[in-house]
């Protein structure tokens, strides 16, 4: 008898093991990964700190942090702060991520003990600070090639060389030197005991061996649960080692619509791809900006024109977590200098009141959560799914209805399924409208509309 119960009990937990799984899977096998559990509801925001302010200082940033935190902003990503290599410099100031020291931050900023004061406070405000970090390679003056010349990659005439051709002012590390591994281990540990940020987005994080980032992972989330952003778009890295990677395909889907080379319909097909490829908890990143579409490929008004709202409205309210880069709020409509100075003119344009909203939504609408916390995207279907992206989302009684006109022309459409059916809040009309099910819905070019509902 006793057996017999034994038996029963292993056969219920894997049972509830088997249910447990289904919130964590897609396409692909279970990951172990455990996200911190506060970043389920969150956002991030690039700050290019050399470009925010005037002097481009912690203690400046510090005044915009009432701003961050009214506009919704959960994490805090800071591009490089540390000092900058001079050997090979691009630029008057360099790129930030030509590392000179990696426990140490740009002079030009302030001090350590100034950053670790600013992340105090963005604790306290109740945001996460990560820090960009640059693991595949360093400045050619870091004084770690002059003491240890072998954790450096070598061409066939033994000379130390770049990872990548253009990449002229920083050396490529080799990951076969288990000392250099330690090295890179022991730097962020650094980071998270000393300072007390809460994790890293990691550059180029697939010009790195995994095996690497897993052990990262492993001995980080020891001293306290870590948020990692992967610069790379392959499942592979979100198994162990990453909660979060970028959707680049979204993202080049939604220049290819504004620049009329596709349309809503390729959107359909990623869904598929994506629900393919990645497992329900993996944390994918949706964006319209960041430093290097900004400064290399063009603005968000470069390349989406009169439909930059009607996407970002997209990459808001899109399963993942949404990517502000500094100044998107502020209708940022220059390229900014990488290797210069190029201060950010803040003013108040309409994009701050879309940012504030959603963001700030995304706190609250479960619909809107990172990963299986999240509500899978339900397509309604309509009379011109070519040119009409229409979508719910839900939660247990949290929903969110979103239509979006992908086109320069105006649309009539109607439409084909019954599951909106109901009374809705248009967050920005701040007006109660009810869908029955058949009535035509008139679209201006690139309109959108974000409705809510909450069931008591």
């Amino acid at each position: 008898m006793k057996k017999i119960l034994i038996i029963a009990i292993l056969i219920a937990i894997n049972f509830i093991q088997l249910e447990s799984q289904k919130n964590y899977k897609y396409g692909t096998e279970m990951n172990t990964i455990k996200h911190p559990e506060w970043s389920y509801n969150q956002s991030i925001y690039e700050v290019n700190l050399r470009q925010f302010s005037k002097n481009g200082t912690f203690q400046e940033f510090e005044e915009h942090l009432p701003h961050l935190k009214q506009l919704g902003v959960g994490i805090l990503w800071f591009m490089p702060i540390h000092p900058i290599g001079e050997k090979n410099r691009k630029g008057t100031l360099g790129s930030y991520y030509s590392v000179k020291d990696y426990l140490n931050v740009n002079p030009a900023h302030g001090t350590l003990e100034e950053f670790k004061q600013l992340v105090k406070k963005i604790h306290k405000m109740g945001m996460y600070v990560i820090i960009d970090w640059v693991a595949n390679h360093c400045a050619w003056d870091n004084q770690i090639v002059y003491d240890h010349p072998d954790w450096f990659t070598k061409d066939e005439n033994g000379n130390h060389v770049s990872p990548v051709k253009d990449w002229a002012d920083v050396i490529d590390f080799n990951f076969d030197n288990q000392e250099m591994r330690k090295y890179m281990l022991d730097a962020l540990k650094f980071w998270i005991k000393e300072i007390d940020i809460d994790g890293f987005r990691c550059d180029v994080a697939g010009m790195v061996p995994i095996d690497f980032w897993n052990k990262v992972r492993l001995e980080l989330d020891q001293i306290k649960p870590v948020f990692m952003l992967a610069e790379w778009e392959t499942p592979e890295l979100h198994k162990q080692a990453f909660d979060m990677s970028y959707n680049w395909k979204l993202f080049k889907i939604m220049n290819a619509i504004a620049a009329g080379k596709k349309n809503a319909s390729h959107i359909d097909a990623h869904l598929i791809e994506e629900k393919n490829t990645f497992a329900l908890n993996d944390f994918r990143m949706t964006f319209t900006s960041n430093h290097d579409e900004n400064s290399w490929n063009g603005t968000v008004y470069e390349r989406l024109g009169k439909a930059a709202e009607v996407f970002a409205v997209l990459s808001l309210t899109f399963p993942g977590m949404p990517l502000v880069y500094s100044g998107q709020e502020a209708c940022l409509d220059k390229r900014l200098s990488f290797f210069d100075k190029d201060e950010i003119e803040w003013k108040d344009c309409g994009m701050k009141e879309i940012y504030t909203k959603l963001l700030n939504l995304k706190k609250e609408n479960k619909a809107l959560w990172n990963g299986f916390k999240g509500g899978e995207l339900q397509r309604i279907h309509t009379s011109n799914d070519k040119a009409v992206f229409t979508y719910t989302r839900q939660v247990d009684n949290d929903k969110i209805f979103v239509i979006t006109n992908l086109s320069p022309f105006g649309q009539s459409i109607s439409l084909q399924e019954n599951n909106f059916t109901g009374e809705y809040n248009d967050i920005f009309e701040q007006e109660k409208v009810i869908f029955s099910g058949d009535e035509p819905i008139s679209l201006k070019s690139w309109e959108y509309k974000v409705l809510i509902q909450k069931n008591q």
